[in-house]
């Protein structure tokens, strides 16, 4: 199915008890962790604390909700809010994020380095709108709800759900006023 509804994902605490992520999506169907070759998820951080590392995997972050400071070893700190761009790091970087005003819900991306590669793009969406993905492509409804329209289906999506397929046209068109969403687009690398 092409609907990946939000209501049907379920929530995994971490071992810290700083937070929980939720999969939205993750190839091979049904890899863990450790066999992935890229996963997609969405983490509720309630707390300030370091980033679990994962060597050899490219790490893209959106802010959903809240603002989050970031400190990725060798880079400059970076502050990312629900309408900061994408931000791209390595994963096997030592990481610490800071929560200055509570807790953040972020979109997690994460590609194995040397097999694929993640472009994310914001979408505002405030009239009617095609896109093009090329190769696999998933989308995510964050904020206001909207039609899709794909070679692969149609739906409605509400906040958080998402839309997986590949190549096509796409048509996605607001359901009331203006809606947010992040499309992701998977290639081979």
């Amino acid at each position: 199915m092409p609907l990946l509804p939000a209501a049907a994902r379920r929530p995994s605490p971490w071992k810290n008890g700083g937070g929980a992520t939720t999969e939205i999506a993750v190839s091979p169907e049904g890899a863990d962790l450790g066999g992935f070759d890229w996963r997609i998820s969405m983490a509720r951080v309630e707390r300030d604390g370091p980033f679990s590392e994962f060597p050899g995997v490219d790490r893209t972050l959106c802010v959903v909700e809240g603002d989050l400071i970031l400190e990725v070893a060798g880079q400059p700190v970076v502050r990312l809010g629900p309408t900061s761009p994408p931000f791209a790091f390595a994963g096997d970087a030592p990481t610490f994020g800071r929560l200055p005003g509570g807790v953040v819900v972020d979109l997690n991306v994460m590609t194995r380095r040397g097999r694929f590669v993640a472009e994310v793009t914001r979408l505002d969406l405030s009239r009617p709108t095609e896109i093009a993905p090329h190769g696999e492509a998933v989308l995510i409804a964050l904020e206001g709800g909207f039609e899709v329209e794909a070679p692969d289906g149609r739906a409605s999506l509400g906040r958080h759900d998402a839309w997986r397929g590949g190549n096509g046209r796409w048509r996605l068109a607001p359901a009331v006023g203006k809606a947010t969403a992040v499309l992701i687009e998977l290639r081979k690398a």
